[in-house]
């Protein structure tokens, strides 16, 4: 543990769902950290592995929270992927499980949507999955396409409990067919890649901030990076003692960590 954050701790990478907010309820303190933030003359960046919302419904939802930012402060995992495919795999067809947010974001980007003869199957987290989707995601997989999931989490949390994420739809599919995907977002070093390029800076100036051990705060852990665990959403204290991952920080509400300064 680390109890002050030197002046090259300069980015801020913030989880949203369970540490910023929760579910539509902005969580207590939230807002009073961004202005902590700038007032140190330090930045944020939200980025979260849901990739059932794209930059314009985030940028609305967070509006609609009191807190005003601009879309180039939201990064999401499914836009770690639409790099992925296009930048290092040179893809430009797949099969998508994905949201009408997240089908927009990749057309929008040169990507085919399709099922015949697609060069990769890839699982978001997909509120609007279906029976059919699956069958036929299964059958592509089965039949040698590659399978890429945008993030890793079994689930999401509302302020109602935890739903099933893209980790969980993953979980059916390899059940079916045997194959387990190629997961990028939290906390693979794809995305850390991603973020340090997008910022054009190092893996020294950042600190990952978040509610989840094997997401946002592995991500940290073992990539050489400052991480800070949150104690609004999914982890809990008494999970730190069966863990392989270990915060640097721990504090109760966001807000806390601006005392770290």
């Amino acid at each position: 543990m680390i109890n002050h954050l030197g002046p090259n701790k300069k980015y801020f990478i913030l989880d949203m769902d369970g540490t910023f907010y929760l579910g539509d309820q902005i969580l207590d303190g939230s807002l009073k950290f961004l202005e902590r933030v700038k007032a140190a003359g330090k930045h944020f960046l939200f980025f979260t592995n849901n990739s059932s919302k794209n930059r314009r419904v985030y940028l609305e939802k967070l509006a609609k929270m009191g807190c005003y930012i601009t879309e180039d402060l939201i990064v999401t995992s499914g836009m770690v992927t639409i790099h992925y495919l296009k930048q290092i795999l040179k893809i430009r067809k797949v099969y998508l499980l994905g949201t009408p947010a997240l089908e927009e974001d990749f057309q929008s980007n040169g990507i085919v949507l399709t099922d015949s003869n697609p060069d990769a199957v890839i699982a978001g987290f997909d509120t609007t999955i279906t029976y059919e989707k699956l069958k036929i995601a299964c059958t592509l997989i089965r039949n040698g396409v590659p399978f890429i999931a945008t993030h890793p989490d079994n689930n999401c949390p509302t302020e109602y409990g935890p739903i099933p994420d893209c980790g969980a739809i993953c979980a059916f599919i390899t059940q079916s067919t045997g194959s387990v995907p190629k997961y990028l977002g939290k906390p693979y070093k794809e995305t850390l890649d991603f973020i340090t390029n997008y910022l054009n800076c190092s893996k020294d100036e950042l600190v990952f901030v978040g509610d989840r051990l094997y997401t946002d705060i592995a991500i940290g852990a073992k990539n050489g990076a400052t991480s800070v665990l949150v104690l609004t959403g999914e982890t809990r204290l008494e999970d730190l003692k069966h863990s392989d991952v270990q915060p640097d920080i721990i504090v109760e509400r966001l807000v806390d960590l601006a005392d770290y300064f």
